[in-house]
């Protein structure tokens, strides 16, 4: 799908998937297209990271490579056996430290990057008796030499890192809970629907059975679904650390925690190993418990941050006030507690507080490793005998983030006079319906954006005609019934998107057909949904080594639309001659659909009008750049300063909503996570190493910035 100037080749892939490098400098940002990247666009705004190349001209990558072919061949070729195959030859050739995820949804890690675990300060039998643990190191060790091709074969196969692992089980665990969101949408609809046929005709016997006996989690089924198929990371649950789960990991259900691996268990506060156990950890006693949640169910608890009383389970009445009703007996995850401290095995902590942001109503942090170091027994507020178990946070480790919910990044302001280094009240002049602040605190004296004008929708360049409104949906008021809807049709048969939190779509597709100006619904249609405009409060801030960046100060749901990517429609050819323009996005839907130069196709669920057909595309137009892309060096909006980013949170979509054809689709970023408030935005320019070259024919290489686990340390 779309590509960031080649870079964005990954973009168009848009899937919820890990990105590219982007050491972004204050302007080098959205630049070129894929490997139509200009070499200088490497140097931005007065960032000095090496030599600046000679300007050179923005012709394609591909074709360059083309041109170099003979020169160039063997070397291209190197561990690559594809000789019959030219567009094996482009500059897409995978290398060494390049891999692409295996789902739609985002991939994340591209390079094997060990995941460093808090060390556990416990006694040495307990980490002699890890013996899962023990043996990771071994393996990222072999998957390192796997990447450098020290081990013969395997150079093009990457193992992921345990951090990448845990990112890419999420989003699936997130996709997965929108395809339920829109089931449950449906049935409360027909629900409805049935219920207003009842008054009708007065019976009201047919809608009552059918809301019966149907879960409304949406969050559990995604996690049932995902132990049905087996995609459940860590199945075996492990005393100390999870490895990629650092501390001040958020959770926003317990049902996240269960996809992970990381508590077995979605309503049970104390996760613990039973006797089956017994023969890999031989040393210990059981059952031993690994994790507890603390949420504020038990009446009895006491929470002081670093020393925890915490009551044990049973005798709750779970279905009504909470309170006790019976006495607790020593089973179960009592007994595992009590076993912990005899046996000094640590407890992983998570701590739940009230978040209007979950979809849960809480949000869950994980705060490190507690040693069990007493318990009693007691009668509780209610009368009722209760364990107590006193916890201990183990030294050494992380600073605690919990204190309600406090975010790693800052906090939030509540008004402009809150602003740090504010330099612009709102950089949209007021175009967008939320004002758009940006903030430095790096310059001295600090300067604001400028050298461009701000455009909240795309301006057509003159030669460039748009093609007519196409046909619309015959529906009235919205969209509901996706049988009889024709855009829905054109999705696939069902809507790309869910009603919650304002309209999600669902996962990363090839492209997505929204109504349009001949559609008779109306603008609250869920099918419209990336066309509302920028609905979270954003601010441009600026960086030490990127530049200018951008954050959220809202909570941004995995699947929400974030911003479109607005500028200069034009050709690609007529941008030849530009020496330095860092703000060109290639859309490049066509040719991912059609897998060229190596590009990663998605869902293909959606239809591709007969006029757009890539069947037809020629050897010579396979080996040519996108015919259109958008330039927003001069004009554009909050899109342009977005930073590229390894291990992205946003996914580049290309949609189409006024007219249907795919070379002129709409670029629009989405969140591929839930993303917490202050955290940067990021998507993947998409850029192959060793993939953009310099007049001379010489590859240029430039570092990349990102600070990602996954950070491959080169933009290209």
């Amino acid at each position: 799908m779309v590509v960031k100037s080649r870079v964005l080749h990954s973009a168009a892939n848009g899937e919820l998937h890990s990105p590219v490098n982007p050491e972004e400098k204050p302007k080098r940002h959205k630049v070129a297209t894929h490997e139509r990247k200009n070499a200088k666009a490497a140097k931005p705004e007065g960032d000095a990271e090496g030599p600046s190349p000679s300007p050179q001209r923005r012709t394609s990558a591909r074709i360059q490579l083309k041109q170099l072919a003979e020169k160039k061949e063997l070397l291209a070729r190197q561990r690559v056996e594809v000789p019959d195959e030219p567009e094996s030859a482009s500059k897409r050739k995978k290398t060494n430290g390049q891999v692409k995820s295996k789902r739609n949804t985002p991939s994340v890690a591209e390079e094997v990057v060990e995941d460093k675990a808090v060390a556990v300060p416990v006694s040495n039998d307990v980490a002699k008796s890890k013996d899962g643990d023990a043996n990771e190191p071994l393996e990222l060790c072999a998957s390192e030499k796997s990447r450098t091709g020290d081990e013969g074969g395997s150079a093009n196969i990457v193992e992921k890192s345990d951090h990448a692992k845990v990112k890419e089980t999420l989003r699936l665990f997130n996709k997965y809970y929108l395809h339920f969101v829109q089931e449950e949408e449906k049935r409360c609809k027909k629900a409805e629907v049935a219920q207003k046929a009842s008054k009708r005709s007065k019976s009201e016997e047919a809608p009552a059975e059918d809301t019966k006996h149907k879960s409304k989690r949406p969050d559990l089924k995604a996690v049932s679904k995902m132990l049905e198929a087996n995609e459940i990371l860590n199945h075996e649950k492990r005393i100390g650390n999870v490895p990629g789960i650092n501390i001040g990991h958020r959770f926003y259900s317990r049902a996240e925690m269960v996809a992970v691996g990381f508590h077995s268990h979605w309503l049970n506060g104390i996760d613990y190993m039973g006797l089956s156990y017994s023969k890999m950890y031989s040393n210990y006693s059981f059952p031993l418990a690994v994790a507890i949640v603390l949420s504020g169910m038990y009446e009895d608890d006491l929470d002081n941050a670093e020393d925890v009383i915490y009551t044990g389970q049973g005798g709750q009445n779970l279905t009504g006030n909470k309170r006790q009703i019976r006495d607790q007996v020593m089973e179960r995850g009592n007994l595992a507690l009590k076993n912990c401290i005899e046996q000094a095995v640590p407890v992983r902590v998570v701590r739940g507080h009230e978040c209007a942001s979950s979809y849960c109503g809480k949000l869950y942090t994980y705060d490190g490793l507690y040693k069990v170091i007493q318990y009693w027994a007691e009668k509780g507020i209610s009368g009722f005998t209760v364990f107590k178990f006193r916890l201990r946070r183990i030294e050494g480790q992380s600073l605690l983030t919990t204190n309600q919910v406090q975010f790693v990044y800052g906090r939030v302001p509540k008004s402009v006079a809150e602003i740090r280094g504010l330099v612009c009240e709102d950089i949209t002049g007021g175009q967008e319906d939320i004002p758009i602040p940006a903030t430095n605190l790096v310059d001295d004296p600090p300067v604001a954006p400028i050298g461009f004008t701000y455009c909240k929708s795309i301006k057509v360049a003159h030669g460039v005609k748009l093609p007519s409104n196409a046909n619309g949906c015959d529906c009235i008021g919205s969209c509901i019934d996706s049988r009889t809807c024709s855009c829905a049709k054109l999705n696939g048969l069902d809507f790309p998107y869910v009603h919650r939190d304002g309209g999600r779509l669902i996962e990363a597709k090839d492209v997505v057909y929204e109504c349009g100006p001949n559609c008779g619904c109306g603008p609250g249609c869920v099918n419209r949904t990336s066309q509302r405009g920028i609905k979270y409060r954003l601010e441009v801030f600026r960086t030490p080594k990127k530049g200018w960046a951008v954050r959220s100060w809202d909570f941004i749901p995995s699947g929400a639309p974030v911003c479109e990517y607005t500028g200069i429609l034009t050709r690609t050819e007529d941008l030849d001659h530009v020496s330095e323009n860092n703000y060109i996005f290639e859309i490049d839907c066509l040719q991912t659909i059609s897998g060229i130069g190596g590009r990663e196709r998605r869902s293909r669920d959606a239809s591709l009008p007969a006029n757009n057909s890539s069947d037809g595309i020629d050897d010579q137009r396979s080996e040519s750049v996108p015919e259109f892309c958008i330039d927003a060096c001069s004009t554009g909006n909050i899109a342009r300063f977005i930073n590229h980013s390894c291990e992205p949170n946003l996914f580049v979509q290309c949609v189409l909503s006024s007219h249907h054809d795919i070379k002129l689709a709409r670029v629009v970023l989405f969140a591929a996570e839930n993303i917490p408030p202050l955290q940067e935005l990021t998507y993947d320019y998409g850029y192959a190493l060793d993939s953009v070259y310099g007049p001379d024919g010489k590859i240029i290489q430039m570092p990349c910035f990102c600070g990602a686990t996954e950070c491959r340390k080169r933009l290209f």
